[in-house]
């Protein structure tokens, strides 16, 4: 029997595309887009005031952090400041509504045609949440001075150009997965995040007055980069066995044998963190709109927006609960959308010693309950890591994104899996021949 041939390395598989034509062709274009993206995102808006703009980061560590996502887009306030995050926040309520909808929900299940219904609904439902977001960026850098007061005209011009700049992205990352290696929108994710990290690295270096903090900085971000790979790659396997034979046309076919369900102990990737975050962030900055200026008697809206504050222990405390809750509510309307135990009944599948129907249910059920529990404590826990990263080494020019680790590293695993893949399946049909 010929033994099965082990996976190549990510090093070893990334020379083993480029000498296939086709896969080499499929990076380039990749990189080719991300090049483009890239200069996109350093087109400013018409009438930004550059020197207030910087002055405004500099005071604003949140304005920082959001930066960081948008990989110095936002820094310049170009025409693609909002990246495609409003066509995640658009995904991510079709995905919340699909189950909750009977119509939605039934469209979801028309299989192809069904998937490019909702996926349509939600291109159509990125352009006002666009617009939405490009006014209340617009809005905030106008009152800090930061561009120039326009008219009703300007204002239209400069939303519409940002909502293009975003669904340009959008286009971008669809070519990429069309014609390119990888999920096209988490490659353009990927590039923002990898570009504000590198900008982050520079400024590591400018801080050198630490350098004993800073070596430990650079240890915190490794480690924490080799726990996320483990918790992501972590999984259960659910046994399964198949004893059913099926008509397909003219032909039966049985399926026998026995494979496995991988549960994963983190099914919720980044999304609790991006939900915590947003609710937190959201009180302090409704808050900072109405607090008292610098040098008057504090209001209570100051007092809302220091509570609140990034700096502040109860901000991470009040982040640490908020993504445990998160994850298991978001695990388990992922976990429900996908119905294993109906999935398996209907294939003739069954879990050894479990009785298919609702008793598989439950026992899945159990399960994905005791697995989200680790992935909760994880998730909460890389949230935090960036305030203990700080109070240990007393460094605050740099910010560790624990969301943007997670990112970076889902991101790269799936695109090495797919680049693997492809190998695979070439591998398997020159064998064939």
């Amino acid at each position: 029997m010929r033994q099965r041939e082990a996976r190549p390395r990510p090093i070893q598989a990334l020379v083993d595309a480029f000498s296939l034509p086709d896969l080499r062709g499929r990076l380039i274009f990749t990189f080719a887009i991300l090049v483009v993206f890239r200069f996109v995102a350093h087109v400013p808006v018409p009438g930004v005031d550059l020197e207030a703009l910087r002055q405004f980061f500099d005071r604003s560590a949140l304005l920082g952090m959001l930066d960081l996502f948008s990989g110095g887009a936002l820094r310049n306030f170009s025409v693609a400041a909002m990246g495609v995050y409003p066509y995640i926040t658009a995904s991510i309520v079709m995905q919340l509504l699909v189950p909750v909808i009977p119509k939605l929900q039934a469209m979801a299940q028309e299989g192809e045609s069904g998937r490019q219904k909702v996926n349509q609904i939600t291109h159509w439902l990125t352009v006002p949440l666009a617009a939405l977001q490009g006014y209340a960026q617009l809005t905030l850098f106008r009152s800090e001075g930061v561009v120039l007061s326009t008219g009703a005209l300007g204002t239209v011009a400069t939303v519409m150009t940002m909502t293009a700049g975003t669904m340009f992205l959008v286009w971008l990352g669809e070519l990429i997965t069309e014609r390119g290696i990888g999920n096209g929108i988490s490659i353009i994710i990927f590039g923002n995040i990898v570009a504000g990290f590198l900008d982050l690295i520079g400024r590591g270096f400018v801080a050198r007055q630490n350098l004993g903090g800073l070596v430990v900085f650079v240890i915190i971000a490794v480690l924490l980069t080799a726990l996320i790979v483990a918790f992501t790659e972590a999984h259960r396997r659910i046994p399964v066995q198949y004893a059913r034979a099926q008509m397909r046309g003219t032909r039966m076919y049985r399926q026998t044998g026995t494979t496995h369900i991988p549960l994963r102990v983190n099914m919720a990737g980044m999304i609790p963190l991006i939900f915590a975050m947003s609710i937190l962030l959201f009180p302090g900055q409704i808050a900072s709109w109405f607090a008292a200026p610098t040098g008057a008697e504090p209001n209570f809206a100051n007092t809302v927006r220091d509570l609140f504050d990034t700096t502040r222990p109860l901000y991470w405390v009040l982040y640490f609960l908020l993504v445990v809750g998160f994850t298991f509510f978001y695990t388990m309307i992922i976990f429900q959308q996908q119905n294993l135990a109906k999935v398996l009944q209907q294939q003739g599948g069954f879990v050894p010693g479990i009785r298919p129907g609702q008793s598989t249910a439950d026992y899945l059920n159990r399960v994905i309950t005791r697995l989200t529990v680790g992935g909760a404590l994880f998730l909460a826990f890389v949230a935090i890591v960036p305030y203990l990263a700080q109070q240990i080494t007393s460094i605050n020019v740099l910010q560790l994104s624990s969301t943007g680790l997670l990112i970076m590293v889902g991101v790269a695993l799936d695109t090495m899996k797919q680049i693997e893949a492809q190998l695979l399946m070439r591998r398997y049909e020159g064998f064939l021949r």
